[in-house]
């Protein structure tokens, strides 16, 4: 296998470069880097679209969370330029249906209403308790950097960017057609997006490796930074890897 020149770090929701700072400092020796900037795009297809924009012809793509979301679309309109594609904290489905749906809808559109009407840090403060190990809720310097993230951002954004979620495809049938080298990793504890459902979507790609961080929540790349790395060197490299499982 050879290794790619570029790696594209695709961040998810109201994230920017500081969730993927860790692994800038631990992989910038080896790889050109990118971290993809979503700006006021209201669609995962129009994120999509700018992550090619901005990315050389040929390119190794990592999205975490809605930034996993973001790398399948990337997939689905250019296989090609795709070498290695590693899917973080993230999902494949769309909305559910029936009331399941109804449910996420009323909750992601309830934060929004928070961010509009308290402003964004204290929605973060509502939000980040779901999003990180239950351990690491007192961990200051994790939870400021987060809060001091999401603030960074608007409501209007947010708002964008909850209704694109709200509006992601089905993508079961995309995993059964990939063909590069695929990293799934899951923070054991991940409330938002579970290790069960990582391992439908490892099952569903064929040859992933799917990769459980122990002690980490959603936030993996901040909350755990040198097994992530680790993990997303080995992927890079075609190591072995230190906590794959089997899916």
């Amino acid at each position: 296998m050879m290794t790619p020149d570029t790696l594209v770090l695709v961040p998810g929701l109201l994230c920017d470069e500081t969730v993927w700072q860790p692994q800038l400092a631990a992989l910038g020796h080896r790889f050109a880097l990118q971290v993809a900037r979503h700006g006021t795009a209201e669609s995962l297809g129009r994120m999509a679209e700018q992550v090619l924009d901005n990315a050389p012809p040929r390119f190794a793509l990592a999205g975490h969370s809605m930034g996993g979301r973001v790398a399948l679309e990337v997939v689905a309109r250019a296989p090609d330029r795709v070498t290695h594609l590693a899917l973080m904290d993230t999902g494949h489905e769309g909305l559910a249906a029936g009331e399941a749906g109804e449910r996420e809808r009323a909750n992601r559109m309830r934060l929004v209403g928070i961010a509009r009407e308290q402003g964004m840090r204290a929605m973060g403060a509502d939000w980040v308790r779901g999003m990180v190990h239950p351990r690491r809720l007192d961990d200051t310097a994790l939870i400021g950097a987060i809060l001091d993230m999401i603030e960074r951002s608007t409501p209007d954004v947010f708002e964008g960017q909850q209704r694109a979620l709200l509006a992601r495809p089905d993508r079961k049938a995309l995993l059964t057609q990939l063909r590069v080298p695929t990293l799934v990793l899951c923070g054991h504890e991940d409330a938002w997006s579970t290790l069960d459902r990582h391992r439908v979507m490892s099952r569903l790609i064929p040859g992933s490796v799917l990769v459980d961080i122990p002690d980490c929540g959603h936030m993996s790349t901040m909350e755990q930074p040198e097994a992530v790395s680790a993990a997303l060197l080995a992927w890079l490299t075609d190591a072995p890897q230190v906590h794959r499982i089997d899916p």
